[in-house]
């Protein structure tokens, strides 16, 4: 979880390959109105969120039911929005960097709907979780996986497994 530009994305797909987990994006579960307001720089209201923090936390449920492991990338900047996704063994990794950091990560990537536009109002949005993993963005991607794999206690899995810390 994290503002735009944070490397949700990278992140997610590199923790997955990583660890032979699913990965998918929240920018999927999107309705077509959001996309459309995001990529003309409007920011996105609580209402505008529910049918997406909705889909999500569907799609969780059923990664649950089934077994299923899936690194989603996913903003949820508020309490509100996390406490809304929360299904069976979940956990939350927050990206944090400054603003000059991830403002210089958006000037440099192209083709994306959220552009820096929305970046103020997704810090002003942002409610920094006390009590979930807080993982700097500093390092390259791959430190960053590492570090969240060594402190969330996981190992590569070949089939079916859990977030939970090896034996």
């Amino acid at each position: 979880m994290g503002v735009v530009g944070a490397g949700k994305t990278t992140i997610g797909t590199l923790l997955a390959q990583k660890l032979g987990w699913v990965f998918a994006d929240a920018d999927n579960f999107h309705p077509a109105e959001n996309v459309a307001k995001m990529s003309h720089g409007i920011a996105l209201t609580d209402i505008d969120r529910a049918p997406w923090l909705a889909a999500m936390h569907d799609a969780i449920v059923q990664w649950n039911r089934t077994g299923q492991n899936v690194a989603l990338a996913c903003s949820a900047l508020k309490h509100s929005y996390r406490e809304q996704l929360r299904a069976g063994d979940l956990k939350f990794v927050y990206l944090k960097g400054s603003r000059e950091l991830v403002l210089e990560r958006l000037r440099a990537r192209h083709g994306h709907f959220a552009t820096e536009s929305i970046l103020d109002s997704q810090f002003r949005d942002l409610e920094e979780p006390g009590d979930e993993l807080c993982i700097e963005i500093d390092a390259a991607p791959e430190e960053v996986v590492a570090e969240i794999i060594r402190r969330l206690g996981l190992r590569r899995i070949s089939a079916k497994a859990d977030f939970s810390s090896p034996d």
